[in-house]
């Protein structure tokens, strides 16, 4: 494997990785022509914060760069959890960096236009938790005009925002690009409309992939906030039902489906948490296929692949991105991996009894959060109506949520 060091997203490449293991290498625009009719894929629209802010720390006037790692409070912009380095920037490999000066809660901190507290340290020296002073308007303006986009060694040039904003992304929450997404164009979203391939959004606030230290990382990813939109969690329903294929766009869709999902693998509408790891031995009850990166052995990314397929299937594919000269990283080619069947674990809903049970439950909870649109709940009915069970809850419209959904 080799590092992409640009965005250059013209000539990138897709591996694709059947269920049964055979391997193709094709254009990553083929990606338009993979999917079945029915099949329903699912994205994440977050944008990405201007998440790196270099300055000083004022007790000791030494450099200090704050890295955005993580929501205290969603959608308060003026706490965050943060990891802090030493003098340097991007250009240095993350694990070669100098560590922070040594940190107190009170600390004050000069970053461009925005001052900054350290609320409290974590259990690392380069984690804490900071607060920004001021309204949230001002202090989203400041980010806006003084930070820049998290990057890393193997991409020299500095990044402006728009490159790590994928076509989709709508509100800014995410501290690194859900770069899985970057495979999408209109010309791919129009083909699968053509094709009656299903798409959907979420909004999953992604976090860093890299903090510079082994026991830092292994920690990683750190808990993250999801919002599903009830029209998604109906969209997942139907195709579940339908017994079509749902592929996720990137590790973070993974997360948020996987979190929101009950034991039936149906997926609850409205905000959540994803917390903890998915990885070799993970039951996933709703994704069947993910769309994502070239991922390293060792790598947070890599251990949620492992959920997917097993060591023997992902090493063959491993040999393959280096024989083959695959670009890793965000700017790189990607991988479309189909769940193993003996890794399979979602439970098709079979009968009258769980379909009902199914359909009522994501009823229930995109009428309790709200924004389900009229054909959606015109065709959930008419389901349950199919199961004899001829009653659907009318859901009640309401504002919850630390984010609008978006027109579609």
């Amino acid at each position: 494997m080799i590092a992409a060091d640009r965005p250059d997203r013209r000539s990138a490449r897709l591996f694709v990785v059947e269920a049964d293991g055979t391997m193709r290498d094709r254009p990553r625009a083929g990606l338009a022509t993979l999917f079945n009719p029915g099949d329903l894929v699912v994205a994440n629209d977050a944008a990405t914060l201007p998440a790196s802010l270099h300055g000083t720390h004022v007790p000791s006037g030494e450099a200090i760069e704050i890295r955005l790692a993580g929501w205290l409070s969603l959608p308060d912009p003026t706490r965050f959890v943060a990891i802090a380095f030493g003098s340097g920037d991007h250009r240095t490999r993350t694990e070669d960096r100098l560590p922070p000066p040594p940190l107190s809660p009170g600390d004050r901190l000069r970053l461009g236009s925005l001052d900054a507290v350290v609320e409290r340290l974590l259990d690392h020296p380069r984690l804490l938790e900071l607060h920004f002073p001021g309204n949230r308007a001002a202090v989203l303006a400041a980010l806006a005009h003084y930070g820049r986009p998290i990057q890393y060694a193997h991409v020299p040039e500095p990044l402006a925002l728009w490159d790590v904003w994928t076509k989709i992304a709508a509100g800014p929450v995410a501290f690194e690009a859900p770069s899985a997404g970057f495979a999408l164009d209109w010309r791919t979203l129009q083909a699968w409309r053509r094709h009656d391939v299903g798409f959907a959004t979420l909004t999953h606030a992604a976090g860093v992939s890299s903090t510079g230290d082994p026991a830092l990382d292994s920690r990683l990813p750190f808990d993250e906030p999801y919002r599903i939109p009830g029209r998604t969690a109906a969209q997942v329903a139907r195709a579940k039902l339908r017994g079509s294929r749902i592929i996720a766009i990137g590790t973070s869709v993974v997360r948020a489906l996987e979190a929101a999902a009950n034991p039936g693998g149906n997926v609850r509408a409205g905000n959540g948490i994803a917390t903890g790891r998915i990885a070799r031995g993970t039951r996933l009850r709703v994704v069947d296929a993910i769309l994502t990166g070239v991922h390293q052995p060792g790598e947070s990314h890599f251990e949620l692949l492992r959920a997917f397929a097993d060591d023997a299937l992902l090493a063959k594919a491993s040999a393959a991105f280096t024989a083959y000269r695959y670009r890793a990283h965000e700017f790189g080619d990607s991988m479309l991996l189909n769940r193993q069947p003996p890794l399979l674990s979602r439970e098709q809903n079979r009968g009258e009894g769980l379909e009902t049970k199914a359909l009522l439950e994501v009823c229930h909870d995109v009428g309790r959060i709200g924004g389900i649109s009229c054909s959606a709940r015109k065709e959930v009915g008419a389901m349950l109506q199919r199961t004899k069970f001829g009653f659907c809850r009318e859901p009640v419209v309401s504002d919850v949520g630390w984010l609008p959904e978006r027109s579609r």
